[in-house]
This record gives structure tokens, C-alpha cells and sequence, in this order.
């Protein structure tokens, strides 16, 4: 099974790590994972006023702020990933990957906002159920 795993390094990304060594089934060789973490992008006249190393230094930085302890837990588990940072709106780039890498399957935690905190504040995962041809499944 071809599994995107996306990531924010919250305690609900920490949630979802320990669903996965609860559960032998996703562990193991028999499953190819990409873990996804995406960077909001600084406003467009921020970042006009930065030349773009500089910009492309703090993006890398804070994904690999993120990565470094996954890829720790994923080699402690002796599971090879591939990582993967992208700049932008996450929800939008969440489900556009998991439809154009034709996965199999996306895994991701949830806040577990109620009804009325999703329509207030929104949810990334909410969001990329609405928008994502892949199965979703969401751990909170």
C-alpha cells in the first residue's frame, strides 16, 4: 500500500505516530510511505522585501524542524520514507498530493474540532476530506 502521512509536529501528529506503533498492520515493508509536511507561506509582500536563499532557508528550516523527529521515529520503527516540504495552503496541497501520487491511502491527525469550532476556525482535515479522491483516514 502507497501511504502519504501529513505531518505538523503537533501533539495530534504525535497522536497519530502512536496509532501507528499501536497497530502492527502499518508497520512493517509491505507499505511504501511519503511523509508531507507543508509550511505556511509568508504573505507576498513580506517575501518580496527577502531575497529568495534567505526565503528558501527558512521554509527548509522549518519543515526539517518537523521532519527530524519523524524520520527518527519512522528509523527506530526500521521503516525507510521518503520526506517531503512544501510551501503554501495546507489542506489545498495535502489532498492535491495524495491525488497526484495516486496513494493509496492519506493518514493524518485531527484536532477533533466539534461541528461549530470547524465552522468557526475551519480544519485543515476537514478540508482535505472535502477535496481528496483518497481514502482519509483521520486520528485524534
Amino acid at each position: 500500500m502507497k501511504i502519504l502521512v501529513a505531518v505538523d509536529g503537533s501533539s495530534f501528529t504525535k497522536r497519530m505516530l502512536a496509532y501507528l506503533t499501536a497497530h502492527d498492520e502499518w508497520l512493517g515493508g509491505t507499505h511504501a510511505y511519503t511523509i508531507l509536511h507543508v509550511v505556511p507561506a509568508i504573505p507576498p509582500r513580506a517575501a518580496a522585501a527577502v531575497d529568495k536563499e534567505t526565503l528558501k532557508a527558512y521554509y527548509d528550516d522549518e519543515s526539517e524542524k518537523v521532519l527530524k523527529p519523524i524520520r527518527s521515529f519512522f528509523a527506530k520503527q526500521g521503516i525507510k520514507a521518503d520526506y517531503v516540504g512544501k510551501v503554501g495552503h495546507a489542506a489545498d496541497l495535502i489532498a492535491a498530493t495524495a491525488d497526484k501520487g495516486k496513494f493509496d491511502l492519506l493518514m493524518m491527525g485531527s484536532h477533533g474540532h466539534s461541528t461549530l469550532g470547524n465552522l468557526v476556525m475551519g480544519s485543515v482535515a476537514t478540508k482535505v476530506m472535502a477535496h481528496c479522491g483518497v481514502p482519509v483516514l483521520t486520528i485524534r
